[in-house]
């Protein structure tokens, strides 16, 4: 079971690795992006407002599904302890960071309700937009997990998580990768993007998505359904390029720090930054680990500290 689920974590890679290349190379053709011309001075009223429909809306229809089902007990009590542990980060990053790296131009398109914040209010939307999208990832998962794609996930769940010594065990690589990313990501600020500022968002981001991984994809990865994480993550890719791509960057429903950027823009796309990239897969790929561990300890039966520590 071991050997199957990983090779179905590298042909994860590898469908992701053949969209993406491609996909760079065409983006990278255009020399000369043109600009959006407004000629209204609010082109979206409520725009930003409206458009949390496209997590609203699944995470209703999901989650109707999801609290339900007869069958998901275990299931439940992980996905509210997943979201309990994931609003805060996004919650933190808004209250500590918002003004850092966003800016949220278009008034119009919001209701105008703000939240204090360091620096100055940021509009509410930002924090539904963090709590609907965790829940969104989250039960498109499930919902593959535990229906379209039941076939591939643990048969017998809880007898698989009693046979865990401990869930919290080092992983080097993840480790590696994040210090190579977050080197990579300092060095091309200083030396080739010819702007001021540090990396800072880029380096939240790879922390944030890879700090579960170092503590807990050793684990994680035998009970992760890799079919149901692919489709969630190619989901939240579609959803990414409609909502940020195609409305929220033109509109200016938000934009970025560039101080706070690496400073690698995708002219194609409205000069959307790299970091926007991370984020689409970085929140799937945290949120999956998250969820699988914690649903670990609690089909286990055992305490949080022999679960996650060992007897």
């Amino acid at each position: 079971m071991q050997a199957t689920r990983k090779a179905a974590a590298a042909v994860v890679i590898s469908l992701i690795c053949a969209l993406i290349i491609p996909a760079a190379l065409t983006l990278h053709t255009v020399k000369s992006p043109g600009s959006l011309v407004i000629a209204s001075d609010n082109p979206t009223p409520l725009g930003y407002t409206i458009s949390l429909s496209l997590f609203i809306f699944p995470m209703l229809s999901i989650g109707w599904w999801f609290f339900r089902h007869p069958a998901i007990r275990f299931q439940k009590r992980a996905f509210l302890w997943t979201v309990g542990l994931l609003f805060p980060v996004g919650a933190i990053l808004d209250l500590l960071f918002g003004n850092r790296f966003f800016v949220f131009l278009n008034h119009h398109a919001v209701l105008g309700i703000t939240v204090p914040a360091v620096g100055g209010p940021i509009p509410i939307e930002e924090f539904v937009f963090y709590l609907s999208g965790f829940i969104v990832v989250l039960l498109i998962y499930v919902w593959g997990d535990e229906y379209w794609f039941e076939r591939y996930n643990v048969p017998d769940y809880p007898g698989e998580s009693q046979k865990i010594d401990r869930i919290l065990r080092f992983h080097p690589m993840s480790l590696i990768i994040a210090a190579l990313l977050v080197a990579l990501a300092v060095n091309y600020k200083k030396m080739w993007s010819g702007e001021p500022g540090f990396p800072w968002y880029f380096i939240y981001l790879t922390l944030v998505a890879l700090l579960p991984s170092m503590g807990f994809y050793h684990c994680a990865k035998q009970f992760i359904n890799w079919r149901s994480f692919s489709f969630t993550f190619f989901i939240m890719v579609l959803i990414s390029l409609l909502w940020e791509v195609t409305l929220a960057l033109p509109y200016q429903w938000w934009g970025f720090q560039h101080h706070a950027m690496m400073g690698i823009y995708i002219g194609a796309w409205h000069g959307l930054p790299f970091e926007e990239i991370v984020v689409w897969s970085s929140v799937t790929f945290a949120t999956v680990i998250l969820y699988e561990v914690i649903k670990i300890w609690q089909a286990s039966g055992r305490s949080v500290k022999n679960a996650f520590l060992g007897a």
